[in-house]
């Protein structure tokens, strides 16, 4: 049920200008799915859907083409705006950022492809970013820190 719906939900961002949760929820109604705003909601973190701006101007939902340099810059700008701090303990490295950006944050690294990073995994306002040694730890957290400068 959470594939199909997950597909769904890609097929109506693709397809139509959904600004607001409520919108999506709404859609996916008409489309014969019973859903909660939290169900979209986990949806939407889940599958990293991000907002774009539209032709008319507003803002909408759309999916991240990995391959899309405007997202991409958009990934690296969220990154740079949403990091707050980074430490490091061993091969691990702690990233704290804004609350409610850590997923779209820890994206952004995994699409920076940076070599030293093995992989990440988000909370609300934490990232935990696994490198392969100490040594490549303490480079990264220095790569975090120098985001905003």
């Amino acid at each position: 049920m959470k594939s199909k719906r997950q597909a769904l939900i890609r097929q109506i961002v693709e397809e139509q200008n959904i600004q607001t949760q409520e919108e999506l929820a709404e859609a996916l109604r008409e489309h014969g799915m019973v859903v909660t705003q939290a169900t979209v909601s986990r949806d939407i973190r889940e599958m990293h859907l991000i907002k774009v701006l539209s032709e008319d101007g507003s803002y909408r939902y759309a999916t991240m083409d990995r391959g899309d340099q405007k997202v991409g810059d958009r990934l690296q700008r969220m990154l740079e705006d949403s990091v707050v701090e980074a430490m490091s303990s061993n091969n691990l490295v702690v990233v704290h950022t804004i609350a409610g950006s850590a997923h779209v944050a820890a994206e952004a690294v995994d699409n920076l492809h940076w070599p030293e990073v093995l992989g990440t995994i988000a909370g609300d306002n934490t990232i935990l970013v696994i490198v392969h040694d100490t040594e490549e730890a303490e480079a990264v957290v220095h790569r975090f820190r120098n985001l905003n400068r």
